[in-house]
């Protein structure tokens, strides 16, 4: 079928161009056919990846948005195709990330009938998406989709659902779009920044806490400099370790699973705690534990571009609704009139010690490998992980470096690693990317292997084998101890060379930490897609948690 020059589905597909979309992650569907043929007319602007399950496009789409700080693009089909694509749309809503999903539709024509895959995408994505909609008349298509990019870009960053009518696609799309979105950015308020600075002349406990999404390198790098001036002790939100390098003199460590017990300390007793981007939800709080809704009246500084968590768990002593990049560059300009290097100091030693190395009882040791892995790599190079006891040991002894370097899903989302990994490298094929994944989590989306192969996509994986669903192990064997009462968490793995040797990529075993690095440099220097697959004890269930240990409480 030739269509028109301007149907919708064309107006869609100019849209994404005009807003400078370069990659969509795709399963291709028949309901939308008319999009994919408006996207084979700019193979030159836009590479479509065909990718081998929804949930991997939708995690590609949210890692592509991490990276970017725009919206990441996911088109799959109605039905199943949406429903499997909702794991990326629920990551990218809980890690506030910028995200645009498209979904084939039923034909409005047989809307309400219990058509073939129907499902009304309002109700189902209402609660996970910033806004979800249906394009209903073809000539506003120009219309939803540049809101889309507004919404899923302003106040706190998430994702957008937009079904498309199959027989819509072929009708007058309308008119052309003009120009790009240019999502609207809150600034802090001068009075503001002063009423910040006058609380922070005074205080001789401070912490500076930095999460969230959107962030520029120039914003980062300038509250890091400002921070590290005034030896401001700064810690960043759970899986928020890139923000700023790990290396600087004042860097605290993490709040997030497994957090340090002094820096828990360090949190509970600061007597000004300033919160940049970062919600303070459940994991960085410690299951809201770190903190009280007195002590924050009097302490917190809350900083968020989303209006809607300010007040939403703690009381605020004050709060403001900014943009995280430019509420940084506004603090950055402060000068308190005091320093706080001794502070600085001990927390970073604090964090230094805890990030180094543990002894385990296997014969891989899970910290040293992955402290290796970051005197290996270069600065630049991007970490991904999904979910699973094994990301404790890659949050913990891993040191990032640079800005936009870790992609790892606040959410909890198995399978999110490797398919972030090749988005990543699609994106950055001169950079170095390497996922960390668990048995269970890697098989989750390992078929994308072969979306690495065909491509050309030569990231990385380390898949860490201890033959178990490690966090929920250990949580059963704390609540439920004794090998009889272990159910539903063993795992009979493949063979995980072979099976990357199936796809065309490299495979390599490593059994023992000593062979660790040289495992690593083959799998770097491949030349193609990568698996390293890494045996590990189930027994070292935790940095510093053993099976045993757990049943011996």
């Amino acid at each position: 079928m030739t269509q028109a020059a301007n149907t919708a589905a064309r107006r869609l597909v100019e849209t994404l161009v005009m807003n400078g979309v370069t990659r969509v992650f795709c399963v291709p569907g028949e309901s939308y056919l008319a999009v994919l043929d408006a996207l084979a007319d700019v193979r030159d602007k836009i590479e479509v990846i065909a990718c081998r399950h929804e949930a991997g496009a939708a995690n590609m789409a949210e890692a592509y948005g991490k990276l970017t700080g725009k919206p990441g693009i996911c088109m799959v089909t109605r039905g199943p195709g949406a429903t499997h694509a909702s794991i990326g749309v629920h990551t990218a809503h809980q890690d506030s990330t910028p995200m645009i999903l498209f979904v084939g539709q039923i034909a409005l024509t047989d809307r309400g009938r219990g058509a073939f895959q129907e499902v009304d995408y309002r109700e189902v994505f209402g609660g996970l998406a910033k806004w979800a909609t249906e394009i209903e008349s073809p000539d506003r298509t120009v219309e939803v989709v540049e809101r889309a990019f507004a919404t899923a870009q302003q106040g706190r960053m998430g994702p957008v659902v937009i079904a498309l009518p199959e027989d819509i696609l072929h009708e007058d799309g309308g008119p052309a779009p003009i120009r790009p979105v240019a999502p609207a950015r809150a600034a802090l308020d001068p009075a503001f920044v002063e009423a910040v600075r006058e609380r922070l002349s005074r205080a001789e406990r401070p912490l500076l806490v930095l999460g969230g999404s959107g962030w520029t390198e120039e914003a980062a790098a300038a509250i890091g400099d400002w921070s590290e001036r005034l030896g401001l002790p700064v810690s960043l939100s759970f899986r928020r370790k890139d923000i700023l390098s790990n290396a600087r003199p004042n860097y605290a460590g993490d709040l997030g699973l497994g957090c340090n017990p002094e820096l828990m300390k360090r949190a509970k007793d600061a007597d000004l705690l300033i919160a940049i981007g970062a919600r303070l939800g459940e994991n960085p709080t410690q299951g809201y534990t770190l903190f009280d809704r007195a002590r924050t009246a009097e302490t917190l500084v809350h900083i968020h571009p989303g209006a809607e968590e300010l007040g939403r768990v703690w009381t605020p002593l004050l709060s403001a609704t900014a943009d995280n990049s430019l509420a940084a560059h506004a603090l950055s300009t402060i000068d308190p009139g005091r320093t706080w290097h001794d502070q600085a100091r001990a927390a970073h030693d604090h964090y230094q010690a805890f990030s180094s190395p543990v002894s385990v009882t296997g014969a891989v040791n899970m910290s040293e490998c992955m402290a290796h892995l970051g005197q290996a790599l270069p600065p630049t190079a991007i970490v991904t992980n999904g979910a699973g006891n094994f990301a404790a040991w890659l949050h913990r002894f891993y040191r990032h470096r640079a800005c936009r370097t870790q992609l790892a899903p606040t959410s909890g989302a198995m399978g999110y690693g490797y398919p972030a990994a090749l988005a990543a490298k699609s994106l950055h094929p001169d950079r170095e990317v390497i996922c960390v994944a668990g048995d269970g989590d890697y098989l989750m989306t390992g078929q994308e292997l072969a979306t690495a192969v065909q491509y050309g996509i030569n990231a990385v994986v380390i898949v860490v084998d201890n033959g178990t669903y490690g966090t929920i192990r250990m949580h059963q064997e704390g609540h439920y101890p004794g090998a009889d009462r272990v159910i539903a968490t063993d795992l009979k793995n493949p063979d995980f060379v072979k099976y990357a040797e199936a796809f065309g990529a490299f495979g390599i075993r490593c059994e023992r930490t000593e062979d660790f690095p040289a495992a690593l440099d083959a799998a770097r220097k491949a030349g193609r897609p990568a698996l390293l697959h890494l045996i590990t004890s189930a027994e070292d269930i935790a940095p510093n948690r053993t099976i045993t240990g757990l049943r011996a409480k």
